[in-house]
């Protein structure tokens, strides 16, 4: 007589499985999620755009700005329909998965997991630079402040997913006041003489006052139009944390969306027209320079200042929030170490925080170079975006009855718009930084080398975003029978 197995059920291993990697549900609603999106992105506004104009001209980098918010402006609004169908934490990389199968799914995610991981790296320098450059407690950047900045931060993350977006939120807040005041401040002295303030290089092809670099000077500013919405793509990340997901998600990257495209606007003209294009284009801190034309702090400078330091810990905060998620969602299913996505009591996934905050603040301390990082992060940023609107273009020319909570207005046409636009970003990333683009693809490399070889093999098919492409293969498998 055989001895009866002791083993579970393979059932009751999945879901022992999952249960140990679960996160905490119904932790968000749409409000928190729009302060979620709009904190991606707020340090944009403080920094970083501005060194557009060195490559374009204001009228070079406001085209770019037009271009790279519609392309944003359409990628949202396909994630917003992926995300009401699968609301998972797995964001762009699990559309991707059903939409282009196992190796475009890694490829999506990988690509995101580059920005998350890198642009926080490239953040905790500049809040390093901001704390000294302020003279608070006479602390000086480095490697203790950016240490603290990750044990301070990744605590609170740790703490639960409800505290960390209500901090997020109170930050964004404050750091959303502060640009506003900056406008009101910089309206007296507005002039659209300053504008176009760069002197002409006679030599490039189309340039005049507007466009001092050229035609290709827009090209070469699109990486720098990005700055202004970089990240908001972030927001389905939290969808297995959010209430109602399928009506929650859309209306969140609708409203983030609609307040980063008012104080993009609002932020660029502002600066500019107050000081000047020429005078702020290589600034690191252009709103403060622009409300210190004769170099001298006034009160409303110092607001800002201080403020500009709450819109990169915003940044940095949610940042971290999303570097998470990703890395949570391709280790539960199994596309990197499963460990990683082991949760702790409060549904953190504590090793998907601690594992890239690890990498980061090693990446700051020993590079210290913010910009090289932020432009590799740029970089995964535009793949993860041409694929991810290549997913939505697919699953509705593959799938038209699949249910949609949320249908994107204009249909495949804004989504093509967004992956033809996402492709031109990525190649004018090579105008910019080449060195950065070639450390990117060397990083996609080694990470597919892995899938390749080792993880492609050990996919768990329980994982939300596995499940939802097999079921789509089974539905396939019947109407061709």
């Amino acid at each position: 007589m055989s001895q009866e197995s002791t083993s579970p059920p393979a059932a009751a291993q999945a879901d022992d499985y999952l249960e140990r990697r679960a996160l905490r549900r119904g932790s968000a609603g749409w409000v928190l999620l729009t302060g979620l999106g709009v904190a991606y992105v707020v340090s944009g506004d403080y920094s970083g755009w501005n060194f557009g104009l060195a490559e374009g001209g204001f009228g070079g980098l406001a085209i770019a700005m037009v271009l790279m918010g519609a392309m944003y402006a359409c990628m949202v609004f396909a994630l917003a329909e992926l995300s009401s169908i699968l609301p998972a934490a797995g964001g762009g990389y699990g559309f991707a998965r059903r939409a282009l199968g196992p190796w475009g799914g890694f490829l999506t995610g990988t690509a995101i997991l580059i920005e998350y991981v890198l642009a926080p790296a490239a953040i905790v320098i500049f809040i390093g630079d901001y704390v000294e450059s302020l003279g608070l407690f006479g602390l000086e950047s480095g490697w203790p402040m950016y240490l603290v900045c990750f044990a301070i931060f990744l605590g609170i993350h740790l703490w639960g997913v409800g505290e960390a977006l209500r901090f997020s939120f109170v930050v964004t807040g404050i750091a959303v006041a502060a640009l506003i005041v900056f406008a009101l401040a910089a309206l007296p002295d507005f002039s659209v003489a300053s504008l176009d303030d760069i002197p002409v290089d006679s030599s490039a092809a189309g340039s005049n006052s507007w466009l001092p670099f050229g035609l290709l000077g827009i090209w070469a500013a699109f990486p720098f139009g990005m700055w202004f919405f970089l990240g908001v793509e972030g927001v389905p990340l939290a969808a297995e944390e959010t209430r109602d997901p399928a009506r929650t998600l859309p209306k969140a990257i609708r409203w983030s969306m609609g307040i980063l495209v008012v104080l993009a606007v609002v932020t660029f003209v502002a600066a500019a027209g107050a000081r000047g294009s020429a005078a702020i284009q290589e600034a690191g801190n252009p709103l403060v320079e622009a409300l210190q034309p004769d170099g001298r702090a006034t009160t409303l400078s110092r607001i800002v200042n201080y403020a500009g330091l709450a819109g990169l810990v915003a940044s940095f905060f949610s940042l971290i929030y999303a570097g998470s998620r990703q890395l949570f969602a391709l280790s539960r299913a199994g596309y990197l170490p499963r460990f990683l996505s082991l949760t702790s009591r409060r549904k953190a996934p504590y090793l998907g925080l601690l594992v890239p905050g690890t990498i980061g603040f090693l990446l700051a301390a020993v590079s210290g170079n913010g910009a090289r990082m932020l432009n590799i992060a740029v970089f995964g940023a535009t793949i993860s975006y041409a694929l991810m609107s290549l997913s939505h273009i697919v699953l509705r020319r593959r799938e038209p009855e699949l249910p949609r909570p949320y249908r994107t207005p204009g249909g495949v046409l804004t989504s093509s718009v967004a992956l033809v636009l996402a492709c031109a970003a990525l190649v004018a990333t090579f105008l910019v930084d080449v060195t950065a683009a070639f450390i990117a693809l060397a990083v996609y490399v080694v990470a597919l080398a892995y899938f390749g070889l080792y993880s492609r093999k050990r996919l768990v098919a329980k994982a939300p975003e596995e499940e939802f492409a097999a079921l789509a293969a089974a539905e396939a498998e019947l109407t061709r029978d």
